[in-house]
């Protein structure tokens, strides 16, 4: 039986705390765009809600949260697809950015590229020694649009220059270091320290917490919506010109041998 976006993005709730995992374990829980349509599904549905308190989004196995964009999906892309590719991340980075619930990212291992910028959207980030944290993009030919504006508003410019020229993965220590993780834990901690967080954070008073988020949210968007232009024409640009579908193939040959 083939797998499913249902299979690939799994949706429990315990005491009030929806807990959303990435389950594509055989792929490092690299997404593609149904996975990215069922997480938009899953965040609205909890929204609406009433019982759901807060939110935990955490993936399958030891080794990641999330490798970030499947680059299987991404070979394929011409100018064109590369624009609604991008609509669909503004659809969902605007969700996540607009919830007004708790949302807590407990990372079970590394976050790459998409999947690092989806993991600072959250409120709270928990992870352990192996939770690396980057934006490696260029490596794979991809242009970090979204991510330069991320990890700037979260670092700063010079940090986000060198993060994303680079393409290193930062070890979780400099990650707690910065601000990137706020807790950092043993291994098997992850979960039950993220879902306490969750549950600490619901208990706010409810009015006040909602109007922080609206307040973050519309200090930001400006830039947010600056950066999805010129995200747009930038892929645009980088996948009519080929360069990016000839690197992610290498990329993924390398993988393989």
């Amino acid at each position: 039986m083939s797998e499913t976006a249902e299979d690939h993005v799994l949706a429990s709730t315990e005491a009030g705390i929806r807990i959303i995992t990435l389950n594509r374990p055989k792929r490092l829980n690299a997404w593609d765009a149904p996975m990215r349509a069922r997480l938009l599904e899953l965040l609205s549905d909890a929204a609406a809600d009433d019982t759901v308190q807060a939110v935990v989004l955490t993936g399958t196995g030891e080794r990641a949260f999330c490798a970030g964009q499947d680059l299987n999906e991404g070979k394929t892309f011409d100018g064109d697809r590369a624009e609604d590719w991008i609509e669909e991340w503004r659809a969902l980075y605007g969700a996540i950015r607009a919830f007004q619930k708790p949302l807590v990212c407990a990372l079970n291992g590394l976050a790459a590229g998409s999947a690092f910028q989806v993991a600072l959207l959250c409120d709270i980030r928990v992870g352990h020694a192996g939770s690396k944290m980057g934006q490696p993009e260029i490596n794979s030919g991809i242009v970090s649009a979204t991510g330069f504006w991320i990890i700037r508003e979260m670092l700063g410019l010079s940090r986000a220059i060198e993060m994303v020229l680079t393409g290193r993965m930062a070890e979780a220590e400099e990650c707690h270091r910065l601000g990137l993780l706020h807790h950092l834990v043993p291994a098997d901690e992850v979960r039950a320290t993220a879902l306490r967080i969750a549950r600490e954070l619901a208990d706010k008073p409810k009015l006040a917490f909602r109007l922080n988020k609206q307040r973050f949210r519309e200090a930001t968007q400006p830039g947010f919506d600056e950066t999805f232009a010129a995200a747009r024409a930038l892929h645009r640009q980088a996948f009519s010109d080929g360069e990016s579908q000839q690197v992610m193939q290498r990329f993924l040959e390398k993988g393989k041998a």
